[in-house]
């Protein structure tokens, strides 16, 4: 059996083993000469509520004009609920929109743009007596509720709103001859799909809603033709509002009596308020980092606020959307890049708790099986390119051009979730048996050529306009990555899986890349040759890490395939940036990937981020932005081929840079520090006991390795500025070169400064 060291470095490529080099330049040595026990403690300035709430107000939106546009405004979600708050187009009153992730319809004959639509619920209005001539709001990150006042010409309305374990609770007082007016606007249970295309065939529209008034509690309660109900419920009781949504199916009553119950039980808005802020004071605290330029800065706060609200662990799968729903041609989970963005910045920010992809995954397994065609669902598995919550989905076969990776490629965010907690359950009762079979389902159309290899017959890489006629790059990268992973699963799990000679004959025999002069192809006999918005034929270099910087006989083709990827113009998107902005942070070029990055909050460009940190194109897509965070992430540390590396790709006009209990792989917590271009120190504690092997990025010098309790760590050089050290789980242990740096954690000034974002 491979041993352990081996395998953690083997499955995102690179080298991991920990063993003495000769001329290794450094050798690590004990923190005092004498061998003398010296302990150390890291000094938290961000260890109380003080401290995190002056802070994060710095990164918080504000408005000091009306926004008009969803991708304007505020917005407060659970996971579940969400709301955007703008102008109302119809009353020119302020509106709250309600929208719910599992509010969907239950057609599937109707595919996932129609059939398994996510559906709209409706909307609040607050409108005032007057004309509204100023508003002054602020989106609190540390409390995650909206306060704020509505200046018109008769008066002022005060206002706080937030959204806490299904309910949404506003409170609103007036003064002068204003007045506190809400109305509830249920909207028609019909696709959003509809503003791009008219309904299939066949298809009949849900019906009315009805309304029902039980006590003081109003009720509109929405059948669908599909079986199930969507209900929702609100209360005013004084200057308090609460209103809740529920949805059911099969049960086309539950919805109702659910929701009922819910507003009936409901606590007052300060007590909603103290549990709410408890919550996410706690989420807050799981991670910190700081780096001078003030909007980057906040920009990356407020993706963790938004994917904090937009997934829970347990919850709907986001969908493109997250759980704001507004007119889209793309209102489901589309699978083929979106879902995987979506999750990747949960890992580093040590935010494991919002995980809904990957209990997806576990909850769905059969129906994934049954995705395939009948013939393969014994074995196999996966899913098309968009899906309901449930994963909904048939997939096509190789040798028809369909586009068949995309459930390969969802299990790599679930082993990287894996990986990031070494949770061996998670490993065994979901990586393993969906990665199993979706490997199979290549298996069963991989076929031999003249050359002795193994080939694909025709698969799509999304979304490019040309099907290869066999041989795509996005599949070859997914089939040799899943095979890689399962045979470093099975040595994990001591697995004598009788399918470990079928993974390594496909490793060993599967055909090399296609390449040609300008990089990394689509496919056999299909160059890049217009422009491509996805960098589904550059999987291998990222995510995968299959082909990376540290083999450096592949530099100049991962350079030169990024370069030819950004040279033909005209399809990119905001992920694209995003893309090659951690591509380059892969080269360890921070100041290329800071440029890149910078790309997609350029105003010029042809879809920028927008004043609220969301993102459009023809609907909202909420992957791009949250992917952005992760691209800071890659600038700022890495692990992958079993190595932690620290400010891997710093841009240089980033003098200082905080990072605290940033999760890696492996199940550490990494901080570091570096002031004036220096890194001063890093910090790592083992969660879970795996090999540690780290890029500290201190420079050159005598290293000294100290554990928490004060004794000299064993370390070993593994290469210039590498080293493998000795961490039990539980443990912690300083490395700095020089004398004993100041090792506090606490905020960097910023050195450029930057307007909030919102409207201020």
């Amino acid at each position: 059996m491979t041993s352990r060291r081996a395998v953690l470095g083997s499955v995102l490529g690179g080298t991991a083993a920990a063993v003495a080099l000769p001329g290794a330049a450094e050798a690590a040595t004990p923190d005092a000469a004498s061998g003398k026990a010296e302990r150390w403690r890291l000094r938290n300035r961000m260890d109380s509520d003080g401290a995190w709430a002056g802070f994060l107000r710095g990164q918080d939106l504000v408005w000091h004009r009306l926004p008009t546009l969803w991708y304007e405004g505020p917005f407060l979600g659970d996971g579940r609920l969400g709301s955007m708050v703008y102008r109302d187009p119809d009353t020119g009153g302020v509106r709250f929109t309600v929208q719910h992730g599992e509010v969907q319809d239950h057609r599937p004959e109707f595919g996932s743009g129609w059939g398994t639509a996510r559906l709209p619920v409706g909307h609040l209005t607050l409108d005032p007596v007057g004309t509204i001539t100023a508003v002054d709001w602020r989106l609190s990150l540390w409390d995650a509720e909206l306060t704020g006042t509505i200046t018109t010409d008769k008066g002022t309305l005060t206002l706080a709103a937030l959204i806490h374990d299904g309910v949404l609770a506003t409170r609103v007082k007036a003064t002068g001859d204003e007045e506190v007016r809400w109305t509830f606007h249920p909207e028609e249970a019909v696709s959003p799909r509809k503003i791009q295309e008219a309904p299939p065939a066949g298809y009949v529209p849900n019906p009315a809603w009805t309304t029902r008034t039980t006590g003081d509690v109003e009720q509109v309660l929405q059948a669908l033709v599909g079986g199930g109900q969507t209900a929702t419920a609100h209360r005013r009781t004084g200057d308090t509002l609460l209103l809740t949504v529920a949805h059911s199916h099969p049960s086309d009553t539950r919805a109702g009596e659910l929701s009922l119950r819910k507003i009936q039980r409901a606590p007052s808005y300060t007590a909603l308020r103290s549990r709410h802020t408890s919550w996410w004071h706690a989420f807050h605290r799981k991670s910190f980092v700081s780096f001078p330029d003030q909007r980057l800065q906040s920009f990356h706060w407020i993706q963790l606020y938004k994917v904090a609200s937009a997934s829970r662990s347990g919850g709907p799968v986001m969908a493109t959307s997250g759980p704001w729903l507004e007119p889209t041609p793309w209102p489901a989970v589309w699978w083929n890049l979106n879902v995987q963005l979506e999750y990747w910045l949960i890992h580093g920010s040590n935010h494991l708790e919002l995980d809904s992809l990957v209990s997806t995954l576990r909850q769905n397994q059969e129906q994934l099986a049954a995705n395939v065609p009948a013939p393969y669902r014994s074995d196999s598995a996966g899913i098309g390119r968009s899906s309901d919550m449930f994963a909904e989905r048939a997939v096509g076969q190789p040798g028809t051009g369909a586009e068949v990776g995309d459930l390969t490629w969802a299990l790599h965010n679930a082993w990287l979730s894996y990986r990031h907690t070494m949770d061996e359950g998670l490993l065994r009762d979901t990586v393993y048996p969906l990665l199993s079979r979706a490997v199979n389902y290549y298996w069963h159309f991989l076929q031999p050529g003249d050359d002795g290899r193994l080939h694909l017959p025709s698969t799509l890489s999304p979304e490019y306009p040309v099907v290869p006629p066999r041989d795509t790059n996005y599949d070859l990268s997914l089939i040799r990555w899943g095979c890689t992973a399962l045979l470093e699963i099975t040595d994990r799990l001591r697995v004598d899986d009788p399918l470990r000679a079928r993974w390594q004959e496909i490793l060993t025999k599967l055909t090399p890349h296609p390449v040609d002069d300008n990089g990394f192809m689509i496919g056999a006999e299909t160059p890049y040759a217009q422009s491509h918005r996805h960098y589904s034929h550059l999987l291998m270099v990222y995510p995968l890490y299959l082909v990376n910087w540290d083999q450096p006989e592949q530099r100049e083709l991962i350079e030169k395939s990024v370069v030819r990827w950004h040279a033909l113009t005209g399809a990119h998107r905001g992920y694209s940036y995003t893309g090659a902005a951690s591509m380059y942070a892969m080269m360890e070029n921070g100041d290329t990937a800071l440029s890149y990055l910078k790309k997609f909050f350029d105003p010029t460009t042809r879809y920028p981020c927008r004043a609220n940190t969301h993102y459009t194109e023809a609907g909202p897509v909420i992957e791009t932005p949250l992917s952005a965070s992760q691209s800071l992430h890659d600038m700022l540390c890495q692990s992958w081929g079993g190595v932690i590396r620290v400010f891997p790709a710093v841009p240089s006009a980033w003098a200082d840079v905080t990072l605290h209990d940033f999760r890696t792989q492996g199940a550490f917590l990494v901080s570091a520090v570096r002031k004036g271009g220096v890194t001063r120190f890093v910090r790592v504690r083992s969660l879970a006991g795996e090999p540690l092997v780290i890029r500290h990025g201190l420079g050159d010098g005598r290293l000294t390795a100290v554990l928490d309790d004060g004794r000299a760590a064993r370390v070993t050089a593994v290469s210039p500025g590498t080293v493998s050290v000795d961490l039990p789980k539980g443990r912690e242990v300083l490395l700095h070169t020089g004398p004993r740096p100041d090792l506090t954690i606490a905020p960097v000034a910023v050195t450029e400064p930057g307007a909030a974002w919102g409207l201020p």
